[in-house]
């Protein structure tokens, strides 16, 4: 087994503690809300969503991923720091053991935040993951993000 780590930075418009909580805290219900073709379900089926959480995420119809498991690892809602890991579903391919995202929302000038976040893919055997596949998640991380931020801004009092 083998772990391969990447890392990327997002700069958005919005501080940090209204991010984080619109995207961690509430992003089960907000991503329904303004991505319902690509979210069928978000559900706890184990724990409030506190570390040692089981979520369950169901994709729209059209997503070549039907569901995925999440354990949540760690909330710190101080310096907004929030960790989960993939467990069980059709993006780990078989190939993977598990995926780990670290997402960490710092200030930035002008009361903006950069959102960082670590990737650990943790490989089965000699399976190596190929570039494309990082950059195609990383795209539709920072899509869900930039959605996010876009109701933010357009929606002043929420949150």
């Amino acid at each position: 087994m083998g772990v391969l780590t990447y890392e990327s930075e997002v700069i958005t418009a919005i501080p940090p503690a209204k991010m984080f909580k619109a995207c961690i805290l509430d992003g089960d219900n907000l991503i329904l809300k303004i991505l319902p073709q690509a979210f069928k379900s978000i559900e706890c089926i184990e724990g409030n969503g506190e570390p040692g959480s089981i979520k369950k995420v169901t994709f729209g119809e059209g997503n070549p991923i039907k569901y995925m498991k999440q354990k949540v690892e760690a909330v710190d809602k101080e310096n907004f720091v929030y960790i989960y890991s993939v467990i069980e579903g059709d993006a780990l391919m078989n190939k993977l053991e598990k995926i780990t995202y670290e997402t960490k929302l710092e200030a930035f000038p002008d009361e903006r935040s950069v959102c960082k976040t670590t990737s650990k893919y943790h490989t089965i055997g000699d399976f190596e993951l190929k570039e494309e596949g990082i950059k195609a998640v990383k795209e539709k991380a920072s899509g869900i993000f930039k959605a996010i931020e876009a109701y933010l801004l357009a929606n002043p009092d929420a949150y």
